[in-house]
């Protein structure tokens, strides 16, 4: 037995982009090893004790990965699903399971899993030919409706908002020619998210509700704001929905679960993402127990952490410049690294490329005011320019 920490693991995680970075970096503390399965220079790649260098849709690279890990996570859900369930089966422990990592992959099934269970979501349709896109159109109805992939979209990538009679007259403008969803466009106060965390016992927590500000060129999260201003009942009915979803799924790790708030505050569960997510990041600073060691602690048997917001937050992604891609670096970090409460993270990308999340700022503050304030400086003074 490990005498300085008999619950000391070597944590396996699939990809090894800066979901897994932040991971590695917020549970150093409690001298875990980690694996990491991604490309040569993944951000990753200078803190894992262990590299495997391969694709995440390698099943004999998996199969490596587990071999030195005791127990394996993923930072992604793009990977080989087949060679988990296969593993899981043969005893391997395997957090969140690949049989939750099947429904939330494919939209179609995330959305059928939501109406199954009563879980309040937009209307939808499922689709793959043209025939069967001009149907679901009709059905739904409305001036605009919105498109999703069913696999492979990530970070505002295979999903759109489409005019429904441009299609109906043209259908040349039908988004996507792979199986899809079509769902209402619904109109709304505010987008907001709960993430859950679940250990291996059943036990459930939230964390304090964020509202999310969106870029509509990226479809990626702007700001985002801590705690969200919404009534105390829409509040506790978002929370109890997020639970009762997780729970539902059997579901063991950290999970985002995006929701609407309609015009006539109803909640609308939007999507689940089975990991650490952007809408979690400012968790680092802003609560005692962040997403990263709250997964951490699900993987090698601690109990589950405080959640408790320490101040307000505000979060803002940094986004690589629209105009070059290449060699970059951070204009005004010098100017915002004066300002007390201002956080400023780094993914160690070797390259920048238009709306690539590069990093992330947290922003605290005794008020939600304040912490606008400094959020505005922050967003309007840094900047990736090319390093020549």
């Amino acid at each position: 037995m490990n005498n300085i920490n008999p619950l000391r693991k070597t944590i396996g995680i699939i990809g090894g982009g800066q979901l897994g970075r932040m991971m590695i970096e917020e549970s150093l503390r409690l001298n875990n090893e980690f694996s990491v399965l991604d490309a040569k220079d993944c951000p990753c790649a200078s803190l894992a004790q262990n590299h495997v260098v391969g694709k995440l849709t390698d099943g004999n690279a998996i199969r490596q990965l587990a071999k030195v890990s005791d127990v394996l996570t993923f930072e992604i859900e793009h990977l080989d699903i087949d060679t988990l369930l296969e593993l899981e089966k043969e005893g391997k422990e395997i957090i969140p399971s690949p049989k939750v990592l099947q429904i939330i992959k494919d939209k179609g099934l995330q959305k059928q899993f939501l109406t199954t269970n009563k879980i309040p979501t937009a209307p939808f349709e499922l689709v793959e030919t043209e025939a069967e896109w001009l149907k679901a159109i009709q059905k739904l109805g409305g001036e605009k409706l919105v498109a999703k992939t069913r696999t492979d979209g990530y970070d505002g990538k295979g999903v759109t908002i489409f005019n429904a009679n441009e299609v109906l007259n043209n259908t040349d403008k039908i988004p996507f020619n792979t199986p899809s969803l079509i769902e209402a466009f619904i109109p709304c106060q505010k987008e907001i998210s709960v993430m859950v965390a679940q250990d291996k016992f059943g036990n459930s927590i939230t964390w304090p509700i964020v509202e999310m500000d969106f870029d509509p060129q990226a479809n990626l999260v702007t700001y985002l704001y801590c705690p969200a201003t919404l009534d105390p009942t829409v509040e506790k009915s978002a929370k109890e929905i997020a639970i009762q979803t997780i729970e539902n799924l059997n579901g063991v790790g950290v999970f985002a679960v995006e929701m609407f708030l309609t015009n006539e505050n109803q909640i609308l569960v939007n999507e689940i993402a089975p990991r650490p997510h952007n809408s979690g990041h400012h968790t680092i600073e802003a609560c005692y127990t962040s997403q990263f060691e709250q997964l951490v602690r699900i993987l090698i048997g601690l109990p589950l952490g405080s959640t408790q917001l320490i101040k307000p937050a505000i979060m803002i992604n940094l986004l690589g410049a629209s105009d070059f891609s290449g060699a970059y670096k951070l204009d005004g970090l010098e100017d915002v690294s004066t300002l007390e409460g201002v956080y400023v993270h780094l993914y160690g990308k070797k390259e920048s490329k238009p709306m690539r999340k590069m990093g992330h700022v947290t922003i605290l503050a005794n008020t939600p005011e304040e912490a606008k304030l400094k959020a505005k400086h922050v967003y309007e003074t840094l900047r990736f320019i090319k390093d020549v």
